[in-house]
């Protein structure tokens, strides 16, 4: 992202680095990561942030808001930018959230709280893209991964709500979270200014009748429509 075009409030960084470069600043960024409340509260209006690659050359990113606790859907912002870091497991915020941050600049409301597909501090360096996108914006965040980046578990009871610790050597960096019976878990973290307690509630209460939470839901399925349906 041109550092001209970065929103009012975003704590910039440049974002042209090398793999090697991107992995220093993680491991400086993290030490910034707050996983203590501290919310902009009362939460009205969270958000679900998905990101998605069309081709080779573009990265798409949708930001859907929606009422709470009602959940129910009140708008969306989305941003298509040059794809300019390569895929790097592990440094994937470097690649998405510029994205991100251009489709950040089109909302019309500003949500409490947001729950990004992908890891907060669930992540090998502890600043996977919710944490990174929390720090950059100073938000709440939330991590909902679909798979484990790292750690080691139980596997929770069957029931919905129910979830086990995520940890790895010994410290506790998230939580395998139940959000129907019969069906995988995800993986919840604290992204930025939320405790891990904090961070199962919302993600509980943001749950329907699916695997992912009604913010991912909206985010990913209004990324997966054409411009004639929007």
């Amino acid at each position: 992202m041109n550092p001209a075009a970065v929103p009012a409030g975003v704590r910039a960084h440049r974002w042209d680095l090398t793999p090697t470069e991107a992995i220093a600043l993680q491991r400086q960024l993290a030490g910034q990561v707050e996983t203590q409340d501290r919310l902009i509260e009362p939460v009205r209006l969270v958000a679900g942030v998905d990101v998605g690659f069309p081709d080779r050359q573009t990265t798409r990113a949708v930001i859907a808001l929606l009422r709470f606790p009602e959940l129910d859907y009140v708008g969306h912002a989305e941003a298509r930018v040059p794809t300019s870091f390569p895929y790097v497991p592990g440094l994937l915020s470097f690649r998405e959230i510029p994205a991100i941050l251009a489709a950040w600049q089109q909302l019309t409301a500003t949500p409490q709280l947001l729950l990004v597909d992908g890891h907060g501090i669930a992540h090998p360096r502890r600043l996977g893209i919710a944490a990174h996108l929390g720090l950059v914006l100073d938000r709440p965040t939330i991590g909902v991964g679909k798979s484990r980046l790292c750690g080691e578990w139980l596997e929770p009871p069957d029931e919905k709500g129910c979830w086990s610790p995520l940890r790895e050597r010994g410290e506790t960096i998230g939580a395998v979270l139940r959000t129907r019976r019969g069906v995988r878990p995800v993986i919840v973290s604290p992204g930025h200014r939320i405790s891990l307690a904090s961070a199962i509630d919302y993600t509980r209460r943001c749950l329907g009748r699916y695997r992912l939470p009604e913010t991912t839901r909206w985010a990913d399925r209004l990324a997966s429509r054409g411009p004639r349906d929007h």
